[in-house]
Order: structure tokens, then sequence, then C-alpha cells
């Protein structure tokens, strides 16, 4: 505690280097993203518990999905205009009393008032479009790839130790404390937000240079309009809206997938957490390729390797050997996708308003998201099997391979802002 109290002093006085502060968001991350993405093994359990039909809470995680995106640039522009950490402070406050009210929800309209709204709200503040946005602002140009790749995997590790850890306490102390416990796992998140939210700004020389660029002239609404406004951006969402029914599809329903194959549910636990390790690496290696090679043929080789591997897990015989090997596959792209994403939305506009216009890339994400969580429990409960979403996913991960070829990879160029108007934004 006292090493803790020395280091968050000490961030009081100067800036912590790049790397700390990027170590502060990956562990905020690997905690918001580890209680987010157990949330899949509650489904069988909440069913049991209380008589709500699959497609009931299937629906609920699937608001999950599209509020845990449409928070995210709302954050990011709060945290713009009045600072991330009370930003942060207050969503990880929302999720933790999320995962405490659950329990208590018996109905579909509670269940999605907690998942859906306080659960999704909460981690959603502190996820990747505040943390990225945070972070790159203080990061030399030439590690920023690295840092976010970095961010990415504590995200992925936080799902590798949640999973298994989840699944052991639903056994031992029941759905509603293994709730519980992850709504006290949440709180361990406020003691980084100090580490990696100094009370000492950036100084101006470093706000004037990240607020160069096109969207300096006029601020945050010129941003938005020419951002929207742009094709290689809104390629951008295409793609990720792909990524989004993915890992949605397979993050709530992969436990029903297991169940459906007749193998315990400890599979479905493992196979996530392969997900996410093997993800640590595929973000750690994505962050290098940043730095090195054109995001576009990143988020193309991507994309098409989930294409290819939907279609031998389809093939294949459906044995604990199958999903984990398949679980490692995917779990390499897994959110890997984040660092060169997030990259070229930071080569188009600048990162000024990355947290803004990087959240909003995310909420396609999520829309994306609720169409996979819903549709998954419209498929079992419709078709009794996951077979046509299966191909659904393998058709759309081809489609956002090809949609990311044509990207532009340039910054987009506007006229320079004027003293005052550079003034404002920087405001």
């Amino acid at each position: 505690m006292n090493a803790f109290n020395a280091a968050s002093n000490a961030t009081s006085d100067k800036i912590p280097h790049w790397w700390l502060v990027t170590l502060a968001a990956a562990a905020v991350l690997m905690i918001t993203m580890g209680v987010r993405q157990s949330f899949g093994l509650f489904v069988a359990p909440i069913n049991g518990a209380t008589g709500l039909s699959i497609a009931t809470i299937s629906f609920a995680m699937a608001v999950a999905q599209f509020v845990w995106g449409a928070i995210q640039p709302i954050a990011g522009a709060l945290a713009d205009r009045y600072g991330p950490a009370r930003i942060l402070w207050l969503g990880i406050l929302v999720l933790a009393v999320g995962c405490a009210t659950t329990p208590y929800m018996t109905g579909g309209f509670g269940l999605s008032f907690s998942i859906g709204l306080l659960v999704a709200a909460g981690s959603g503040v502190g996820s990747f479009s505040l943390l990225i946005g945070v972070t790159i602002n203080r990061v030399p140009l030439h590690h920023r790839g690295t840092a976010a790749g970095m961010i990415n995997a504590g995200g992925s590790f936080g799902q590798f130790v949640f999973a298994p850890i989840v699944q052991a306490l639903i056994t031992v102390a029941g759905w509603a404390g293994a709730l519980w416990s992850l709504a006290f796992a949440s709180l361990a998140a406020l003691p980084l937000i100090r580490i990696l939210c100094p009370r000492a700004p950036a100084s101006t020389e470093e706000r004037d240079k990240n607020a160069a660029g096109p969207q300096a002239a006029g601020g945050l609404k010129r941003a938005l309009r020419e951002a929207l406004a742009d094709r290689s951006y809104l390629l951008l969402h295409a793609g990720f809206f792909t990524c989004g029914f993915h890992i949605a599809f397979l993050v709530t329903h992969l436990p029903g997938e297991v169940n459906l194959c007749g193998l315990p549910a400890s599979v479905a636990s493992w196979a996530l957490g392969l997900i996410g390790l093997s993800n640590i690496v595929g973000s750690l290696v994505a962050g290098w390729c940043v730095g090195r090679y054109r995001s576009k043929y990143i988020l193309f080789w991507m994309y098409a390797s989930r294409a290819v591997l939907v279609l031998i897990y389809l093939a294949a015989p459906k044995t604990e050997w199958t999903f984990y090997l398949f679980a490692i596959g995917l779990g390499f792209t897994w959110l890997a996708t984040v660092p060169p994403t997030s990259g070229i939305v930071g080569k188009l506009f600048g990162t000024r308003y990355l947290a803004t216009l990087f959240g909003l890339t995310l909420l396609s994400h999520q829309i994306g998201g609720f169409f996979g969580a819903w549709l998954g429990g419209f498929a079992i409960t419709r078709f009794g099997d996951y077979t046509w979403m299966w191909y659904a996913d393998a058709v759309l991960a081809a489609m956002a391979a090809l949609v990311n070829l044509p990207i532009r990879e340039m910054p987009v160029q506007r006229p320079r802002a004027s003293a005052s108007e550079a003034r404002a934004a920087r405001s």
C-alpha cells in the first residue's frame, strides 16, 4: 500500500511515463472487460433460477451490447470536456451497482435495466475509447501502436482470468454470489484512476500538438461532421459492425453451443479463457504491426481468418479440443482489431477527439453486437441450434475483410484553425 501511495503521489507532481499510464489503462480494462465478458456464463443459471426464457435473457444481453457501444462516444465527449477522472469514477461505480442488483431482477425489464443498462454503461465508460483516448495523448508517436496493443491485451487478460473464476464462483457460491463478487472486483479499478489521470494536465505544447489537425478547426462539432462524411471512416464502421456481431454472438452463446454438443459447462469457461489468453498475444502482435504495416491490411487478414476458422469449426467434430483450438485461433484476432482500427481513426483525424471519434466506431461495433446476441437467442428458440448464425457469421467476416481494402490512411486535409478557433478547440 505504501508503494502504491508513493506512486500515486508522484503522479500528482509529474505526469507519469507513457508506459505507466498505459499499464494503468490496461489494468482498468482488464477489470471492466473481465466482468463484462463473463456475463454469457450467467445465461443458463439465470434461466434455471428465474424461469425466464433464453430469448428474454439474450435480449437483455443484446441491449447491453448496444448500450456498451452507445455510451462510449458520450463518455469520450464528456471526458474531452470535463476530464476523464470523474467520468471513470462514475462508470466504475455504476458497473458495481449493476452487478450487485442483477440477482434481484426476476423479470425481463429488470434484467434489461441491470445488465443491459447499468453493467453495460459502467463497463463501457471504462473501456477502449476513453482509455485509449486518454493514453494516446501522453504517448510518443512511435509508441502509440504498442500502447494500444498493451491496453487491448489488458482487456484480453481480464477475460482469461475472469471466465474460469466466475464459473467456479457460480458452482461454489451460486450465480447471485458470483455477481456480488464481481461487484466488489469492479471497485478494484478505482485506485488505478489516479495513475491513469494525474492531476497535472498535459503541457500546453503537448495539447497544441495533439489539437493540431483537421479537427482543431471548429472543435468537436466540426470533427464529428467531417468524420461522418468521410468514406474511409464509414467503411471502418462497416467492418467493425461485423466484428461486434461475431464477438457478441460467441461471448453470449458459446456456453449454449457447448451445452448442445453435450459437453460440460467448464469447456465453455475454459474456451472463453483461452480466447482471452490468445488475444493477449494477438493484441501485442497487432500493436507491433500497426507501427510497421498499413492497418487496413492487418484488418483484412484478421477478418478473413475468422471466416475460415468458422467454416473449419462447422466441419470439425464437436469435441473439447475442437472448442479449445477454435478458441485459440479466434482469440488471436478477437479484440486485436482495436489497435489498427483506432490507429486508422487517429491517422485520419488526429488524436484531439480520438475518444469521441473512436467511440462512435465502437458504437457501430456494438450495433453489430446487439444483433449477434439477440439473433443468437432467436435462432436457438426458433430452430433449436445455431447453424444459421454460424453461416451468417462466416459471410459477414468475409465481407468485413473486403470493405477494409478501399480505406485511405492519409490525414484528412482541412484549413488550419485561426488563433481564436484553436483556443476554443483546446478549451
